[in-house]
C-alpha cells in the first residue's frame, strides 16, 4: 500500500549518495537538492564525511534519527542488509533504484524476495527495485534528466519501465504536456501498475486530484484490479491513457478453432481496455497526444472544422480523422457565404477552410468565432497554422490563444513550425496551452479517444441461463471436444438457439430424421476440424436419394462414424468465437461466418462477461456491419438478437471457464430470426484452477490470474 512516507516524506535518507552526478547516487541527490526538498535530508556514503554539502553517515546505526524514506543506491547484495536494518529503526518507505535482482538471475529473484518480506514485515512501501524512483511535489526522488516542474493539474503517470518514462517524458514536455507526479514500479516487488491504479482511486479527491492518467505496463499480473480501479476512475471523471508492451506468442497457440487461431493475448489486452475506459495507445507520441487532448475540452459530437493556410496539410488531417471515424462536414449555404466575405479572394470555405498564406491573424480569429457561435452542428476546430518564413507569427498565435478562452467549443491548435517559429511556439505554450505539431498523429489521437466506450457496466446478465444447469453439464462432461448433443445442451440452457438437428450412426436413423425435420436438410461429418477440408458438409439437400448417396460418402471419409442432420437454415452466416486467455479470461470475438471468419480477417473482440452495450460497440464496429444492416437489397439479420446471443454467450463462459475454445460458425440469421447451425467446444478441466464460479460468489469482474510475456529487460 502506497503510504505517506512514500509520497510526503518528513525526512529523506540516499542511500548510496555521491558527489559524481554521472551515478545513480550522485544524480538523484543532486535532483533532490535542485527541488529544494524542505524536509530533513540525509546521506550514507562509509567513505565521504559530505556528500553534494550534506553531511555524510557511514552506517545506519550511525543516523540521528530514522527517515520516513529510504532511497537505495548501492548493489543489490547489500540492500537486504539496509533495508532490514533501517525497517527495524521504523522507516516505512523505501525506493529501491538498484538493479541486479529477478530481472537478473535466480540469486536476484532471492534477494528481491528478501527486501520484499522485510518491507511487507513493517507494513512498509517499497517502490522497485530496478526502477528510476518516484516524482512528487514533495522531491524530486529520480535520477534521471529530465526533471520536468510539476503541475498541479498536470498528468499522474506510472510505468513498469524508468527508461521508457524517460523517453515518454522527452515526447511530453516539447508539447507544453505537464505531470503532477510520477511512479516508475520496476520490477514490482511489492507494488505493481495495479497498486498504483488503487491508491489513485483511492485518494481522488474532485476538483483536486489530477483528472489524467497515463500507463506504460509490460506485465498485467492482476487484469481484476486495474479494470476495477481504472473503471472507477473514469466513472469519476478522470481520463486514462495507456501503453501495453511485450505481447507476443507464448508458445503455439492451438488451431483447432477459427477462434484459437485468431485471438491472443494482446486481443484480451484490447478487451481489457475497452471494458475499463482506457485509451490504448501503441507509441509515446500518441500516448502523449492523447493526453494532450485530454487537457482540453471534450468533444460533443463527432463533427470538426480544420481551418488552415496549408491546403496539404488540411487535406491530410482530413484524410486521417474521416478514417478513423469523425466527419469533416462539407460548409454550405449561408455559413459557407459568410466565411468567404471574411476572406481574401481565392480562399476556400468548404471545409477543411483555407484562409490562405495572405490571411490575417484578425480573418483567423473571425472565422474561429463563427464557427463557435453561428454552426450549432459543428462540435470543436482544429486550427493549422505554421510560419511561411515570410514575416513572424507571433499575432496569429496570440490570436488562438484568445479565442482558446473564448470559445465554447474546443480548439486544437497544431503549430507546426517548432523550429522556424520557435520563439512564437514558446510564447504560445507559456500562456499554458499545448501543440500539436503533427495532424496526423493529432488525429489518430483524436480518433482513438472517439472510439473508446465509457466503461462496462458491472452487472452479469442472467435473465433466461440457468447456471446451475451449465454447471452440471460441464462437471458431467469429458475433457476434450464436446459432442453436439452435449453442446446443444449447454446452449440451450444459456438460451441461446440452436438449429434443430439430430445425429444418426445408420441409415434407418438418417431416414427416421429426415422424415421428422422434412426437407430441405443439411448434413455434416462429426469429427474433423474443418469439415469443409475434407468434403464434410453438404447443404440443401432436398430429396431421400441425394441423402442416402451423402450419407454413403461421408461415412468413408476416415474416422467418421455418424453424421449430424440439421434442417436447412436460410440467411447469412455469422460467427462467434472464444478463446480463455489465462489471467483475463475469455475473449470472444465476432464478425461474419462461414468462409469469411479468417478470409476476411474483419471480426471484433470483448472480454466476458459483456454487456449489451459492449456488444452493442463489438457488432457495429465490424467493417462489414452494413452487410448485418442488409446491404444493397440484400435482407439484414436480426441485430438485437445476435447482441442478445453474443451477452448469453459470455454468461454462459463466464460460468464455465473450463471451456477453452469454442467456435460458433456458422449462425444462420434473417431479419427474423438466428440459430446456431454448427459448434465446437474444447473442455480442459485443471483441478483446482478456473473450475468456473460459484453463483452466489462470483465477481463482476472477468476470471483472471497472470499474463506471461517476454519482457525481462532491465525496467530502468
Amino acid at each position: 500500500m502506497i503510504n505517506k512516507s512514500l509520497l510526503e516524506p518528513k525526512s529523506i535518507v540516499v542511500v548510496g549518495g555521491s558527489e559524481d552526478t554521472t551515478k545513480p547516487g550522485g544524480k538523484l541527490l543532486k535532483n533532490i537538492l535542485d527541488g529544494e526538498y524542505n524536509g530533513k535530508l540525509y546521506v550514507i556514503n562509509p567513505g565521504r564525511d559530505k556528500v553534494q554539502g550534506i553531511k555524510s553517515w557511514k552506517t545506519v546505526n550511525d543516523l540521528p534519527e530514522p527517515p520516513e524514506l529510504a532511497i537505495l543506491a548501492i548493489s543489490a547484495q547489500h540492500c537486504v542488509t539496509v533495508a532490514d536494518e533501517l525497517a527495524k529503526k521504523g522507516t516505512k518507505a523505501f525506493i529501491v533504484i538498484s538493479a541486479g535482482f529477478s530481472e537478473d538471475s535466480p540469486e536476484g529473484a532471492k534477494l528481491e524476495e528478501s527486501l520484499k518480506k522485510i518491507v511487507d514485515e513493517v507494513n512498509g512501501t517499497l517502490i522497485g527495485p530496478n526502477c528510476i524512483g518516484v516524482l512528487t511535489p514533495a522531491y524530486n526522488g529520480i535520477f534521471t534528466s529530465p526533471v520536468p516542474k510539476l503541475d498541479p493539474k498536470g498528468c499522474d503517470f506510472v510505468s513498469g519501465s524508468g527508461s521508457t518514462a524517460v523517453f515518454i517524458l522527452e515526447s511530453a514536455l516539447p508539447k507544453g504536456l505537464t505531470f503532477s507526479s510520477l511512479i516508475t514500479v520496476g520490477n514490482s516487488a511489492q507494488l505493481g501498475i495495479e497498486e498504483v491504479l488503487e491508491y489513485w482511486d483511492n485518494a481522488y479527491e474532485p476538483g483536486k486530484s489530477s483528472n489524467i492518467k497515463l500507463i506504460y505496463v509490460e506485465n498485467i499480473k492482476n487484469p481484476d484490479k486495474l479494470l476495477k480501479h481504472a473503471s472507477s476512475l473514469v466513472r469519476k471523471g478522470c481520463r486514462i491513457a495507456a501503453i501495453k508492451s511485450g505481447i507476443t506468442e507464448a508458445g503455439q497457440r492451438a488451431t483447432a478453432s477459427h477462434t484459437g487461431a485468431m485471438a491472443s493475448a494482446d486481443s484480451a489486452v484490447e478487451a481489457l481496455f475497452r471494458k475499463a475506459g482506457i485509451v490504448r495507445c501503441f507509441g509515446r507520441e500518441e500516448l502523449t497526444t492523447v493526453a494532450s487532448v485530454f487537457n482540453y475540452p471534450k468533444l460533443e459530437g463527432k463533427n470538426l472544422v480544420i481551418i488552415t493556410h496549408a491546403g496539404g496539410a488540411g487535406v491530410m488531417l482530413t484524410d486521417a480523422l474521416s478514417g478513423g471515424g469523425l466527419n469533416i462536414p462539407p460548409i454550405e449555404g449561408k455559413a459557407h457565404d459568410d466565411i468567404l466575405d471574411i476572406l481574401n479572394r481565392g480562399a476556400s470555405a468548404s471545409n477543411p477552410i483555407d484562409i490562405l498564406a495572405t490571411g490575417t491573424a484578425e480573418q483567423l480569429g473571425k472565422v474561429i468565432e463563427y464557427c463557435d457561435t453561428k454552426m450549432d452542428d459543428i462540435h470543436g476546430m482544429i486550427v493549422i497554422f505554421g510560419s511561411t518564413g515570410l514575416s513572424r507569427v507571433f499575432d496569429a498565435y496570440k490570436m488562438i490563444h484568445e479565442k482558446m478562452k473564448q470559445c465554447r467549443k474546443p480548439v486544437f491548435p497544431i503549430l507546426p513550425s517548432v523550429t522556424s517559429a520557435r520563439e512564437e511556439v514558446e510564447f504560445f505554450l507559456s500562456h499554458g496551452h499545448i501543440n500539436f505539431p503533427d495532424e496526423v498523429v493529432l488525429a489518430r489521437a483524436l480518433t482513438s479517444i472517439n472510439q473508446t466506450p465509457e466503461p462496462a457496466d458491472e452487472d452479469i446478465f442472467r435473465e433466461g441461463i440457468d447456471i446451475p444447469a451449465i454447471r452440471s453439464v460441464i462437471e458431467d462432461a469429458p475433457e476434450g471436444f464436446l459432442d453436439p448433443a452435449t453442446i446443444n445442451n449447454l446452449l440451450q440452457v444459456a438460451g441461446i438457439p440452436v438449429v434443430q438437428e439430430d445425429v444418426a450412426t445408420s441409415k434407418k436413423e438418417l431416414m427416421s430424421i429426415a422424415k421428422q425435420f422434412g426437407y430441405p436438410l443439411a448434413i455434416k461429418v462429426i469429427g474433423p476440424v474443418h469439415k469443409s477440408d475434407v468434403g464434410g458438409v453438404t447443404l440443401n439437400i432436398k430429396s431421400d436419394a441425394h441423402l442416402l448417396s451423402e450419407f454413403r460418402r461421408m461415412r468413408k471419409i476416415k474416422g467418421v462414424k455418424s453424421v449430424l442432420v440439421q434442417k436447412m437454415q436460410t440467411g447469412t452466416e455469422l460467427f462467434i468465437g472464444a478463446k480463455y486467455e489465462p489471467t483475463f479470461g475469455h475473449v470472444i470475438l465476432c464478425g461474419l461466418g462461414g468462409i469469411f471468419v479468417e478470409a476476411l480477417g474483419d471480426h471484433s473482440h470483448g472480454l466476458a462477461p459483456l454487456t449489451f452495450n459492449e456488444a452493442w460497440s463489438m457488432v457495429r464496429s465490424l467493417k462489414s456491419y452494413p452487410i448485418i444492416q442488409g446491404f444493397r437489397g440484400q435482407e439484414g439479420i436480426n441485430e438485437e438478437q445476435f447482441v442478445e446471443i453474443i451477452v448469453r454467450l459470455s454468461t454462459l463462459l463466464r460460468f464455465a471457464t473450463e471451456i477453452k475454445e469454442m467456435d460458433l460458425n456458422p449462425l444462420i440469421g434473417n431479419k427474423n430470426e438466428i440459430r446456431v447451425v454448427d459448434a465446437r467446444m474444447r473442455v480442459e478441466k485443471n483441478e483446482g484452477e478456473d473450475e468456473g464460479e460459484d453463483e452466489d460468489e462470483v465477481e463482476s469482474a472477468p476470471q483472471m490470474t497472470q499474463i506471461d510475456t517476454d519482457v525481462k529487460k532491465s525496467k530502468r
